[in-house]
């Protein structure tokens, strides 16, 4: 019988694979609908995003429109800011850095705007990063996106705090500020993100002693253990174990008075993973059940369950494995979309390849793991070359620089590693664990193989 279908399902999911991040460029064809020209023509930002998600491309390859969550990863937004910014009435004062940004995403011809993109204000999106020698920097990014939502920047914002001017305003611009820093992660200077995360975590902690609306209470809550797990990460990746464990028991307790199950849960996780990155593999299995018990409908509880399978692969025990993805993966297919993946405290698909990929690494199907590895450094880059996760994408290098290593490629496999361990932006722990694994490796093929790699190694071991 013959296939009906507008695509096989392969080329399917290639197409909506490559919709992750958008177009890098549009044909002016693109743009020339009826609906389009109506939509520039009313001077409507928001008629002009339901134009873009109405286009028939998308028509014909979703069946229907393309949904306002999947427009709004790529302009740094979630889906309830996009049906706001559709539905509002376009007014004098929309902020032109806004206008501009979406007008660069998404390709909008200058020749059709209302409005001069010259001179491009610094608005980025949540979990966007700059690129070299721009001349922005993270707290420029978290200034523009305050500007951009709530009128008001982070000098303002300290003004309000430290006034115990706590409106519903201000509420919102703390949670911005936090969920941005929490996006900075990914990519952000660790020593510079650690100071602000210190400094605002302060903040927070001077607020809940002001008089506060019960709800106030609980956001403020919310947002310090957000902090404490943000600057607990961040002094585990820079090596400071205690500090990074004292945190968490701070961020544990917040969420424990907050009645927080998100934030309980994140903090089991990081237990798994100081655990894990520690060698005491069997430990993992029962903080992360603590997790799990905590956060079961969370997506905190799907990377629980890949840090299960990392224990499990470490110790030999396949058949486990591969039930703990599997309890990942129907959880996980079971979640929303995250409303902003970039948020170091979310967990989406692109985040469980990443886990997965270890896995398959340790318990040898190479195969998969060079598969997964390969994807995760695609998904690590921005469309203009730049990398927005580049801890994932040294860990998949040194994923490949194993298979290779295995296959008797040592040369390439030190080569890789070798890239690997020059990222500036590095999860110690997590890095070295790897890299060990890449050394062990290249040692069985005798004392010379690898000998570059294997003497960074140990230089980077020195000093962590």
């Amino acid at each position: 019988m013959d296939n009906t279908a507008r695509l096989c399902s392969r080329c399917h999911r290639e197409q909506r694979d490559q919709l992750r991040t958008p177009p890098v460029q549009l044909r002016d064809e693109f743009f020339e609908t009826d609906q389009f020209q109506a939509a520039f023509q009313s001077q409507d930002i928001g008629k002009v995003l339901k134009a873009y998600r109405n286009h028939p491309r998308y028509l014909q390859l979703f069946g229907k429109p393309m949904s306002q969550e999947l427009l709004g990863r790529w302009l740094g937004l979630n889906q309830g800011q996009v049906s706001k910014l559709e539905n509002a009435k376009p007014r004098p004062e929309d902020n032109l850095g806004t206008l501009r940004h979406i007008a660069k995403t998404l390709h909008l011809p200058a020749r059709l705007l209302w409005f001069s993109l010259a001179e491009q204000g610094n608005f980025s999106p949540i979990g966007a990063t700059s690129g070299p020698g721009d001349g922005k920097g993270q707290a420029g990014d978290r200034d523009d996106l305050l500007i951009a939502h709530t009128g008001m920047d982070t000098l303002e914002l300290l003004r309000r705090v430290r006034a115990s001017a706590i409106s519903s305003a201000t509420v919102d611009a703390l949670g911005i500020t936090i969920e941005q820093l929490c996006c900075d992660y990914s990519h952000g200077d660790a020593s510079q993100l650690i100071v602000t995360g210190k400094q605002w975590l302060g903040n927070m902690t001077e607020l809940l002693g002001n008089r506060l609306t019960l709800s106030q209470h609980r956001e403020i809550l919310h947002n310090a253990g957000m902090l404490a797990l943000l600057v607990g990460c961040l002094e585990y990746d820079l090596g400071d174990a205690r500090s990074a464990e004292a945190t968490r028991r701070m961020a544990l307790e917040l969420g424990r008075e907050s009645g927080d199950p998100g934030i309980i849960g994140w903090a089991h996780e990081m237990l798994a993973w100081f655990h894990l990155t520690a060698g005491n593999y069997r430990a993992v299995i029962p903080a992360a059940e603590s997790g799990t018990l905590a956060a079961p409908s969370h997506s905190v509880s799907v990377q629980l369950f890949g840090q299960q399978a990392k224990a499990y692969a470490r110790l030999g025990m396949r058949e486990e494995v591969h039930a703990a993805l599997e309890r990942g993966r129907e959880l996980l297919d079971r979640l929303p979309y995250p409303e902003n993946p970039a948020n170091h405290f979310v967990v989406d698909p692109d985040k469980w390849d990443f886990y997965a990929m270890d896995t398959y690494r340790i318990v040898g199907q190479d195969d998969l793991a060079k598969r997964n590895a390969e994807e995760v450094i695609r998904r690590s880059r921005n469309p203009d070359g730049s990398l927005n996760a580049p801890m994932r994408n040294a860990e998949a290098q040194l994923t490949l620089a194993v298979v290779a290593a295995r296959q008797g490629e040592t040369d390439e496999a030190s080569k890789i590693g070798l890239r690997a361990l020059q990222n500036e932006r590095q999860s110690r722990p997590s890095l070295l664990m790897v890299a060990t694994e890449l050394s062990n490796e290249l040692e069985t093929y005798g004392a010379r193989s690898g000998t570059e790699f294997r003497e960074m190694l140990r230089e980077l071991k020195r000093t962590t």
